[in-house]
Order: C-alpha cells, then structure tokens, then sequence
C-alpha cells in the first residue's frame, strides 16, 4: 500500500514496558479504510502528571513521525487522541504542543472524548446517533473545518472508524 496519504491519526497506550505509538494513514476524510497503518514501540515514557499530559504523550508521537520520515510525503494533517487548545483558543494542549513541535508545518486536529473544563460548548460535535459529544479543537485549520471533517470521518457512531483503528494498533501494541 502506499504511504503517501495527506491524513494521519495517531493514539498511545502505554503498557509495562513503555508505551506503543500507533499511526493510520488515509486520503480522505471519509476513507473507510487506511492507506498505512504504522506502529513503533517507545521503551521510556514518562510518568503521568496532571495538566501535564503533552510531556508523556508529545515524545511518543513525535517518535512515531520521525520513523515515518523518507517513507512518503509528511501528512497535511494529524488528528490526536486529546486536546489542541485546553481552553478553546489559547492554553496549549497536547496538539498545540506537536503542531509547535512541528514548527507549524500541518495542521493538528483534536478529537477529544470527555469535556475538560473551559473547552467551549462550539467544541462539541455529536456523530452518528450519539448522544454524548466528541470535543474538537485544533491549530492550523480552521475550527468549524475541522469538527465537519471530523463529521464526514467514516463510522456510524461517536468515534470515526479510522481513529478506533489507530486505538486499536496502539493497545494491541503496548
């Protein structure tokens, strides 16, 4: 399959021996299927500290990128299991911190599971027939872009398809 996919979601569990990245590649916002699926095992991690999460997680993800360098064209967008914007627009998070990391090269997209305090209710997208919201937020695109591509995203319920896949990769892997 090729790589070359402009999309790529990404998600982290840890385990008793580190933690496991895992990436899923696709071209389009409703693609049912991924391009690539990528996972890598990250040895250290750091310990959880609340407020604090980008300091565990941002290492992993940005390891997994640098393992997919020189393997097709770098994505146009990443999608993260967490928050861009901890407050809506202005406290960093864990994708404010990759889309700085990354020297703002691609957007970061957020998708979030439960509500943190001072995330706006415009934040909140509800899919499929789910009466409990996803939270959106993300950097280098446009906000309402952002929650109607995570709309279009494959799958009938709350989460898309292709971000249980990357969970799935993630904890298979840990």
């Amino acid at each position: 399959m090729s790589t070359a996919a402009p999309l790529l979601a990404l998600d982290v569990h840890y385990g008793q021996s580190g933690a496991c990245v895992a990436g899923v590649r696709f071209r389009d916002w409703s693609d049912c299927v991924a391009a690539a699926t990528h996972r890598l095992h990250v040895p250290q991690v750091e310990d959880y500290a609340p407020g604090e999460f980008y300091r565990r997680e941002l290492p992993c993800l940005l390891a997994l990128l640098a393992s997919l360098e020189g393997t097709g064209p770098a994505p146009d967008c990443i999608l993260v299991d967490g928050y861009v914007w901890l407050d809506g627009h202005d406290r960093p998070g864990l994708g404010a911190r990759l889309w700085q990391a990354l020297q703002k090269r691609c957007a970061v997209i957020g998708v979030a599971k439960t509500r943190y305090a001072g995330i706006p209710e415009r934040a909140a997208l509800c899919r499929g027939d789910s009466r409990r919201p996803l939270y959106v937020t993300a950097a280098g695109i446009d906000e309402d872009a952002a929650r109607a591509a995570v709309a279009a995203m494959h799958g009938a319920h709350r989460l898309p398809e292709l971000l249980k896949q990357a969970d799935r990769l993630a904890r298979d892997g840990a």
